[in-house]
């Protein structure tokens, strides 16, 4: 009984597996978005006039440990959005272990870089946990502060981790990277609004030709969460091809 009242839970997400063992892990890593925002530093780094391959896995691996791993562990501590059975301790040692990686591989590129990229060292564990935490009363917790952390940020950072400096290049790739996640952010709060928090929906659409088409939460998710899909492979499909074309 307690099986099937559960499986008539929505999943919190698309990609999100059945609960329990592995299957959380990979449900905590946001894999499509994840993906996403790891794409952005492909971007940012083959964008630079020339392209070393070891601090592009660099950046690639940092960005992987705050975002892909601290920032969701943080955001799962925070009410389990993902309704996952992981431990607390163990989503702690996460937040923990993926912010000194990324801080280890941080203090590494400035030995090599230079002091340029000290700004984007510090600026880059008080994104992942002023924006999960909602610190400094939520202020960057917002549309906004998603698109600028996880989706400029990444741009100009692995740039100037290539090139030592900024350029216009990179700024307009960064505000670029800025309106896709802020567009990412208008479908999926939706989306993610009528998985974990509806009840019920209720209405019809009724159209020109007569036809009448009854809402439910599959009609209103369909094209939300097409649209995550495509978009989240654009950008990872993107990212690729600018690789292959830079270090090919």
């Amino acid at each position: 009984m307690h099986e099937s009242a559960t499986s008539d839970v929505p999943r919190p997400a698309y990609y999100a597996a059945r609960s329990g063992g592995w299957r959380d892990w990979w449900t905590l890593l946001h894999p499509p978005y994840t993906a996403w925002h790891l794409s952005y530093s492909v971007i940012g780094s083959a964008l630079a006039p020339r392209v070393q391959t070891s601090r592009l896995v660099a950046t690639v691996l940092a960005f992987f440990l705050a975002v892909g791993l601290a920032a969701h562990a943080l955001d799962e501590l925070r009410g389990r959005p993902l309704r996952t059975r992981i431990p607390s301790w163990a989503l702690t040692l996460v937040v923990v272990a993926g912010l000194l990686g990324a801080l280890v591989l941080g203090i590494i590129g400035v030995y090599r870089v230079g002091w340029v990229l000290i700004p984007f060292m510090v600026a880059g564990p008080i994104l992942v946990i002023g924006y999960n935490a909602e610190l400094f009363g939520g202020a960057m917790h917002t549309d906004l502060g998603f698109a600028a952390a996880w989706g400029a940020f990444p741009v100009l950072t692995a740039y100037v981790a290539q090139a030592g400096t900024l350029a216009v290049a990179p700024v307009l790739a960064a505000a670029g990277a800025l309106a896709l996640s802020a567009a990412q952010r208008l479908l999926s709060t939706p989306a993610r609004n009528l998985r974990r928090r509806a009840v019920s929906v209720e209405g019809t659409i009724t159209f020109a030709d007569g036809r009448v088409v009854a809402l439910s939460p599959e009609v209103l998710l369909q094209p939300l969460e097409r649209a995550l899909r495509s978009a989240s492979w654009a950008i990872i499909l993107l990212a690729a091809g600018l690789a292959v074309a830079r270090l090919g």
